[in-house]
């Protein structure tokens, strides 16, 4: 018997009669993602057509036939935190309320970094702490040094000791409730640690420094949303980095990414300031009284210079 292709009409049909249900993004694998819906229940489904940049955080509609899950909508996100060049762009997160750096006291941690993930974090309005590892290490007075410039600005630093669970617990516990929040970092921080004293059922991987490198491996491959054990919280694990790239921001968002520019800029005599070497300019005034870290202001130049070097097409 000749096999018929159903119309349009009758796909829509179908489809309205087709009961959707609302759920999380938990982990993406290619185009297979798993979604948990309100009873804890986890499906696995793949988006229709073409869709494509759903990531972990990210609240959709599925439906279901048969065996088969497919997610129909994706809701409007509040944030997306992702990294990005002029090569590729990779997402994070959605619906983040906040950010958790890890660093290490040793490995000595990049400051470029960190710069650009604070940058990141704050124009997509997630509000960052650093987390500062390995806090006993005959090395952590330089890292406390080396942060006073964030610290300066308002950026929490909380201490941590990884494989103390209940110093972790005691340390994080209070701002995870009800939030649900990324952890990020480069690889060789501790990441994993934290996060397998919070989770101990994610059994996340970890691995030793390695000495010889001076680096970390890369333990995570995915990212992946838990819920924490007693809490309201939870917590978004994303794949270790050594680049992080802000090509996606515009000169703008540089600017509202430093946040000890928004009370200088008010000065600037000119609307269309680069803050550079314009006359007039309050940031750059800011920065010759000493009220902005040099630091601090070579990474802005560094990032505009980067975002004016990019290829226009």
């Amino acid at each position: 018997m000749k096999k018929t292709k159903p119309h349009r009409q009758q796909l829509g049909t179908q489809a309205a009669t087709t009961a959707t249900q609302t759920g999380q993004i938990i982990a993406g694998h290619g185009r297979h993602y798993f979604v948990e819906l309100a009873s804890g229940e986890i499906i696995k489904c793949f988006p229709r057509g073409k869709r494509g940049g759903i990531c972990v955080g990210d609240w959709v509609d599925l439906s279901t036939q048969g065996e088969r899950a497919a997610i129909e909508r994706l809701h409007e996100r509040r944030n997306l935190l992702y990294r990005s060049d002029e090569m590729r762009s990779k997402q994070f997160a959605a619906n983040i309320d906040q950010l958790f750096i890890v660093l290490a006291s040793e490995p000595m941690f990049s400051d470029d970094l960190t710069g650009r993930a604070l940058v990141a974090a704050e124009t997509a309005g997630i509000t960052p702490f650093i987390l500062l590892n390995k806090a006993d290490l005959a090395t952590t007075p330089l890292a406390r040094e080396r942060l006073q410039p964030l610290i300066k600005i308002g950026v929490p630093v909380i201490e941590v000791h990884a494989l103390d669970t209940d110093q972790v617990h005691t340390a994080l516990d209070a701002l995870l409730h009800d939030k649900t929040t990324l952890l990020l970092g480069q690889s060789g921080m501790g990441k994993s640690t934290i996060l397998n004293a919070l989770v101990p059922e994610a059994q996340a991987h970890t691995q030793a420094h390695s000495e010889a490198l001076g680096t970390g491996r890369h333990t995570t491959t995915s990212t992946k949303l838990y819920h924490i054990p007693g809490s309201t919280g939870k917590i978004i694990d994303s794949p270790g980095f050594q680049a992080f790239g802000i090509a996606h921001l515009t000169a703008e968002d540089l600017v509202r990414g430093f946040t000890e520019f928004h009370e200088p800029i008010q000065h600037c005599r000119f609307y269309n300031c680069s803050h550079r070497h314009e006359p007039g300019c309050g940031v750059v005034a800011a920065f010759e009284s000493g009220q902005i870290h040099p630091d601090r202001y070579a990474l802005y130049q560094r990032l505009l210079h980067e975002l004016e070097s990019q290829p226009k097409y």
